[in-house]
Protein backbone atom coordinates (compact mmCIF):
# COMPACT_ATOMS: atom_id res chain seq x y z
CA UNK A 1 0.00 0.00 0.00
CA UNK A 2 1.55 3.15 -0.81
CA UNK A 3 0.78 6.38 0.77
CA UNK A 4 0.76 9.28 -0.79
CA UNK A 5 1.69 12.81 0.71
CA UNK A 6 -1.79 14.06 1.28
CA UNK A 7 -2.32 10.78 3.60
CA UNK A 8 0.67 11.50 5.63
CA UNK A 9 -0.73 15.38 6.36
CA UNK A 10 -4.06 13.76 7.01
CA UNK A 11 -2.54 11.03 9.46
CA UNK A 12 -0.73 13.90 11.38
CA UNK A 13 -3.92 15.90 11.78
CA UNK A 14 -5.42 13.28 13.20
CA UNK A 15 -2.64 12.66 15.63
CA UNK A 16 -2.51 16.09 16.68
CA UNK A 17 -6.47 16.13 17.47
CA UNK A 18 -6.12 13.14 19.22
CA UNK A 19 -3.43 14.50 21.32
CA UNK A 20 -5.55 17.57 21.94
CA UNK A 21 -8.41 15.40 23.25
CA UNK A 22 -5.76 13.82 25.56
CA UNK A 23 -3.86 16.57 27.10
CA UNK A 24 -6.71 19.77 26.21
CA UNK A 25 -3.84 22.30 25.29
CA UNK A 26 -6.30 24.37 22.65
CA UNK A 27 -3.13 24.83 20.70
CA UNK A 28 -2.79 21.66 18.82
CA UNK A 29 -6.35 22.18 17.14
CA UNK A 30 -4.84 25.46 15.30
CA UNK A 31 -1.68 23.27 14.76
CA UNK A 32 -4.10 20.31 13.40
CA UNK A 33 -5.74 23.30 11.27
CA UNK A 34 -2.35 23.49 9.92
CA UNK A 35 -1.53 19.98 9.07
CA UNK A 36 -5.06 19.92 7.53
CA UNK A 37 -4.13 22.62 5.11
CA UNK A 38 -1.26 20.94 4.23
CA UNK A 39 -2.95 17.49 3.28
CA UNK A 40 -5.37 20.05 1.19
CA UNK A 41 -2.08 21.52 -0.65
CA UNK A 42 -0.91 18.22 -1.10
CA UNK A 43 -4.59 17.37 -3.26
CA UNK A 44 -3.55 20.39 -5.13
CA UNK A 45 -0.71 19.23 -6.68
CA UNK A 46 1.78 21.79 -4.83
CA UNK A 47 5.15 20.81 -4.20
CA UNK A 48 6.46 19.87 -1.11
CA UNK A 49 8.07 22.58 0.20
CA UNK A 50 5.21 24.83 -0.90
CA UNK A 51 3.05 22.36 1.52
CA UNK A 52 5.23 22.74 4.35
CA UNK A 53 5.26 26.34 3.83
CA UNK A 54 1.39 25.99 4.14
CA UNK A 55 1.20 24.06 6.47
CA UNK A 56 3.22 26.72 8.89
CA UNK A 57 1.85 29.76 7.10
CA UNK A 58 -1.94 28.61 8.62
CA UNK A 59 -1.10 27.41 11.84
CA UNK A 60 1.05 30.07 13.02
CA UNK A 61 -1.94 32.85 11.21
CA UNK A 62 -4.42 30.69 13.56
CA UNK A 63 -2.84 31.41 16.73
CA UNK A 64 -1.72 34.49 16.18
CA UNK A 65 -5.54 35.38 15.71
CA UNK A 66 -6.08 33.33 18.70
CA UNK A 67 -3.69 35.70 20.39
CA UNK A 68 -4.77 38.88 18.88
CA UNK A 69 -9.05 37.88 19.86
CA UNK A 70 -7.99 36.94 23.15
CA UNK A 71 -6.33 40.06 23.92
CA UNK A 72 -9.24 42.49 23.13
CA UNK A 73 -11.36 40.18 25.48
CA UNK A 74 -12.16 41.95 28.85
CA UNK A 75 -10.45 39.91 31.63
CA UNK A 76 -12.66 38.70 34.21
CA UNK A 77 -12.38 39.29 37.73
CA UNK A 78 -10.49 36.94 39.96
CA UNK A 79 -12.73 33.81 41.44
CA UNK A 80 -12.83 35.59 44.48
CA UNK A 81 -14.42 38.75 43.07
CA UNK A 82 -16.50 37.43 40.36
CA UNK A 83 -20.23 37.14 40.58
CA UNK A 84 -20.28 34.24 38.37
CA UNK A 85 -17.81 32.22 39.96
CA UNK A 86 -19.42 32.67 43.08
CA UNK A 87 -23.24 34.17 43.70
CA UNK A 88 -22.46 35.75 47.10
CA UNK A 89 -20.53 38.40 45.36
CA UNK A 90 -23.35 41.83 45.85
CA UNK A 91 -25.39 40.59 48.02
CA UNK A 92 -26.00 42.55 51.29
CA UNK A 93 -25.16 42.27 54.66
CA UNK A 94 -25.68 44.17 58.34
CA UNK A 95 -22.62 44.75 60.39
CA UNK A 96 -23.57 45.91 63.76
CA UNK A 97 -19.75 46.25 64.83
CA UNK A 98 -16.30 46.12 63.31
CA UNK A 99 -13.73 45.10 65.97
CA UNK A 100 -10.16 46.99 66.40
CA UNK A 101 -8.83 44.18 63.84
CA UNK A 102 -11.24 45.16 61.25
CA UNK A 103 -13.36 42.02 61.47
CA UNK A 104 -16.74 41.09 62.15
CA UNK A 105 -18.78 38.26 62.81
CA UNK A 106 -22.26 38.95 60.80
CA UNK A 107 -25.22 36.82 59.90
CA UNK A 108 -25.56 35.72 56.21
CA UNK A 109 -27.37 32.89 54.51
CA UNK A 110 -28.61 31.45 57.59
CA UNK A 111 -25.05 30.88 59.79
CA UNK A 112 -22.84 33.03 60.93
CA UNK A 113 -19.78 33.95 58.95
CA UNK A 114 -16.38 35.72 59.66
CA UNK A 115 -16.02 39.29 57.79
CA UNK A 116 -13.14 41.59 57.26
CA UNK A 117 -13.30 44.27 55.88
CA UNK A 118 -12.10 45.78 52.18
CA UNK A 119 -9.02 47.34 52.38
CA UNK A 120 -9.06 51.47 52.01
CA UNK A 121 -12.88 50.95 53.49
CA UNK A 122 -14.10 52.97 56.80
CA UNK A 123 -15.18 50.68 59.70
CA UNK A 124 -18.32 51.62 60.03
CA UNK A 125 -21.70 49.29 60.91
CA UNK A 126 -24.94 49.47 58.68
CA UNK A 127 -25.13 48.16 55.43
CA UNK A 128 -22.47 46.11 53.54
CA UNK A 129 -21.79 44.38 50.00
CA UNK A 130 -20.30 41.41 49.91
CA UNK A 131 -17.37 42.44 47.57
CA UNK A 132 -14.98 39.00 47.65
CA UNK A 133 -15.21 35.57 49.27
CA UNK A 134 -11.79 34.33 50.14
CA UNK A 135 -12.56 30.99 51.73
CA UNK A 136 -15.16 31.02 54.92
CA UNK A 137 -14.40 34.63 54.81
CA UNK A 138 -17.33 37.73 53.44
CA UNK A 139 -15.01 40.87 52.32
CA UNK A 140 -17.52 43.72 52.72
CA UNK A 141 -17.86 46.82 51.70
CA UNK A 142 -19.83 49.81 52.70
CA UNK A 143 -22.95 49.83 50.68
CA UNK A 144 -22.53 53.66 49.61
CA UNK A 145 -18.82 53.02 48.29
CA UNK A 146 -20.85 50.44 45.39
Amino acid sequence: MDFSNASYWWVAAGVAVAAELASGTFYLLLFALGLAAGAIASHLGLALNAQIVVAAVVASGTTALWHWKRARQPHSAPAAQNRDVNLDIGERVHVAQWGADRTARVQYRGSTWTARLAPGAAATGGEHRVSAVEGNWLVLTPRTET
